[in-house]
């Protein structure tokens, strides 16, 4: 996993070239939004139970089908799997957006999950609307002038969204 910086180092090193202009400026544009950055990863993270509970409750409510006897989540040890599963996800979304960086989210969250959840026989889009559920509470916690620090956020609103979008789509 590489953070921003690295990850533009690591590429520049590779290409034998010094860093460009128009990296340097998105980096710094990135430093300049540091503490947005924070304050939005801290609101996901503080209220991530009541997120996961919440996209829990509102899926199983549009797909009781999932709830019931035969369902993917029928059974305590199931349904508590489906939130777990949800919690990781929500958990490195944060990650990949505290380091401005989708590679660990990729790499240690949804590569093989979608094989994972076939061989189970976990229906993908369920899981993927589980995940849309999530993000929009995320966003709307980052999107939330009174808990971000001020300013435009809607270049880091798009970027979570963004990590949101690649979960959901590794999934289904």
């Amino acid at each position: 996993m590489f953070d921003a910086f690295a990850k533009v180092v690591s590429q520049a090193d590779a290409r034998g070239e010094y860093i460009a202009g128009s990296q340097l400026d998105a980096l710094d544009a990135m430093v300049a939004d540091g503490n947005k950055r924070m304050d939005a990863v801290n609101g996901i993270t503080s209220n991530a139970s009541a997120i996961v509970a919440n996209a829990a409750r509102s899926l199983f409510a549009e797909q009781p089908q999932l709830i019931q006897p035969g369902g993917n989540a029928y059974t305590s040890r199931r349904m508590a799997a489906c939130l777990r599963d949800m919690e990781i996800i929500l958990r490195y979304v944060t990650y990949a957006a505290f380091s401005g960086d989708a590679s660990v989210l990729d790499d240690r969250c949804l590569n093989g999950l979608r094989e994972t959840y076939i061989a189970l026989g976990t229906p993908g889009a369920s899981v993927a609307a589980g995940v849309e559920k999530m993000k929009q509470a995320a966003i709307a916690i980052v999107s939330d002038n009174s808990s971000v620090t001020k300013g435009d956020c809607s270049s880091l609103v798009a970027e979570i969204s963004g990590y949101f979008d690649r979960a959901a789509a590794a999934v289904a």
